[in-house]
């Protein structure tokens, strides 16, 4: 799985949010997601591409929840997602990135900000 790792930037900030970004490619990696994991690193994440809805039923910590449209601009955030949760779909949200709780507050993520993922 290395070779699906990058980096999420935000380039409105010009500031790297995690250095090991997990792309769910397969069916199996969008099944199990983050189910396996008892937390994640603050340099860790998992981008989940063609998404718009996520829950965190059985998953063992919170987490914040970035949706970004196709271009990777900011929709919608839902900080601090506890275990057992569900968000609503967001019908212009086209991918998710799943950040460990706090990744929100502390990198000053907003609406309409421009991610980027990458090397």
């Amino acid at each position: 799985m290395e070779a699906n790792k990058v980096q999420l930037i935000d380039k409105t900030k010009n500031k790297v949010i995690v250095s090991h970004l997990k792309k769910a490619s397969s069916f199996s990696e969008r099944l199990v997601g983050l189910l396996s994991k008892t937390s994640l690193k603050d340099n860790e994440g998992l981008w989940i591409p063609h998404c718009n809805s996520i829950h965190t039923f059985f998953m063992k910590f919170p987490i914040d929840a970035v949706f970004v449209n196709k271009q990777l601009i900011v929709q919608t955030l839902h900080p601090h997602l506890q275990p057992w949760r569900i968000t609503w779909p967001n019908l212009k949200a086209h991918s998710v990135f799943e950040l460990p709780s706090g990744s929100i507050q502390k990198y000053q993520i907003e609406r309409g900000d421009q991610l980027d993922v990458g090397p």
